[in-house]
């Protein structure tokens, strides 16, 4: 009989009442094929892989991660509550010692959701990983963590929200944002001027396949976490590299998932995107599942790999070969000396930066200034001004987790202040350090 060497604890939301539309890539099918895979597959007979059952986040699980306007209940959906309530269980299971490690096969998905949300973009409403990562803080004190987003999209939401966080360090790998959604990821988005080379990505040039990937994580990624030295990996998991993807134009097979994975050995894994719900899913996922527990997965082959079409697809251009070699090295030295922004504005002893964001699932069109306070002693207050095509303006106040007391005063000051003087639709405020979250209406 089979035994897991790390035991590992997955969890499964498929949401079967919950779809976009009946036709639209993020539905039901999307986890209940894999489902029906790994009991196929005699997984949980194996000793040491147990499923459980996801709890449900609440409203202050939310409301410490995003400023969401007009509310939470507005943004999100039980479905939503119920897949990031899965990735806190898997966060759970781990930092209790019940598991080795943790697999969250959830959906809704969410690295698209920024720090504000006025609705859905990218099949996203709410940050999966991110309300998971505030809950692991909150619950079990200060930790260094590394997040390696493998989504074949840019993980702008999880980028925004820890751009100025110098203990969470974000990597993303992805298709290049010249070629595809979002549009962003690129070398010289680092991270803010106190977490400058906290955030670090990787574009990968369309036709990437196995070799390229496995190459940037053995030559980038895995250097990178050494030096960092985090007490948590996390990987943001989503599987829309794959080769038969209908969205995405990469070439990676569910062997070289299980090789990714096996390599940045992470403690807990949350499923984001992968739409070949079929072709892929079902083996990508029964892979990981192994790679996670330790077990052999060589054996794994999904349908599409013998058919002539694809077997093409799957030997990766000797052009992309140097590409992804001297970007590893050009990203590894930027990594160790980061260079110094010098687009940074700076107004009044804030940091300013405006953003233009476009809520593609819902239409929404968002305008924010985000203002973040220059203090040698914390990470800095962050204030947002935000509006939209659905919410008027509103007001975002983040005292951050270990604030100094001239954040935490000022914090405070631009919270009663804004109340006082109007103006504002909503505000909220988030103040991690004596966790204390609210929201006002006018």
């Amino acid at each position: 009989m089979l035994k897991a060497v790390n035991s590992l604890g997955v969890i499964f939301f498929p949401a079967f009442d919950w779809a976009i539309s009946a036709t639209h890539p993020e539905r039901e099918e999307r986890l209940l094929y894999t489902q029906d895979q790994l009991i196929e597959e005699g997984v949980f007979d194996i000793e040491g892989i147990t499923e459980f059952k996801p709890l449900v986040a609440d409203r202050t699980a939310v409301e410490r991660t995003h400023f969401c306007f007009p509310d939470v209940e507005s943004v999100a959906t039980r479905s939503h509550m119920i897949s990031a309530g899965g990735a806190i269980r898997a966060a759970d299971l781990v930092l209790t010692g019940k598991c080795d490690k943790s697999f969250a096969l959830v959906r809704p998905p969410g690295h698209h959701a920024m720090k504000c949300v006025h609705g859905s973009r990218g099949f996203c409403n709410v940050n999966n990983e991110a309300i998971m990562i505030e809950h692991i803080r909150e619950t079990y004190g200060p930790k260094r963590i590394a997040i390696v987003d493998t989504d074949c999209h840019h993980g702008d939401g999880t980028q925004d929200i820890y751009w100025n966080d110098p203990d969470v360090l974000f990597i993303s790998l992805h298709q290049d944002g010249r070629t595809l959604y979002p549009g962003s990821g690129f070398p010289y988005e680092l991270g803010g001027p106190g977490a400058r080379g906290k955030t670090l990505n990787l574009p990968l040039p369309p036709g990437t396949s196995d070799e390229g990937v496995l190459y940037a994580i053995e030559n980038f990624v895995l250097p990178v976490l050494e030096d960092f030295k985090p007490d948590l990996v996390i990987n943001s998991a989503g599987q829309d590299n794959h080769f038969t993807d209908p969205i995405t134009n990469m070439s990676v097979t569910a062997k070289g998932y299980a090789r990714l994975n096996q390599l940045v050995n992470p403690d807990i894994a949350v499923l984001e995107g992968g739409y070949a719900i079929q072709g892929a899913l079902p083996y990508v996922n029964l892979a990981i599942v192994l790679a996670m527990a330790g077990l052999d997965y060589s054996h794994v082959a999904e349908p599409d790999l013998s058919k002539p079409e694809f077997k093409k697809r799957l030997r990766q251009d000797s052009r992309i070969d140097g590409y992804v070699e001297q970007l590893c090295r050009e990203m590894l030295k930027i990594y160790f000396h980061p260079p110094k922004d010098d687009t940074l504005d700076k107004s009044g002893g804030y940091y300013v930066r405006d953003k233009s964001i476009y809520y593609d699932t819902d239409g929404i069109q968002e305008s924010q200034k985000e203002k973040l306070r220059d203090c040698g002693n914390c990470p800095g207050v962050k204030v947002i001004e935000t509006s939209s095509t659905a919410v008027p303006r509103s007001l975002g106040i983040e005292i951050p987790i270990n604030a100094c007391p001239h954040c935490r005063d000022e914090g405070y000051r631009v919270f009663e202040d804004a109340q006082l003087k109007g103006g504002y639709r909503y505000v909220q405020l988030i103040n991690r350090l004596d966790k204390d979250y609210q929201q006002v209406g006018f």
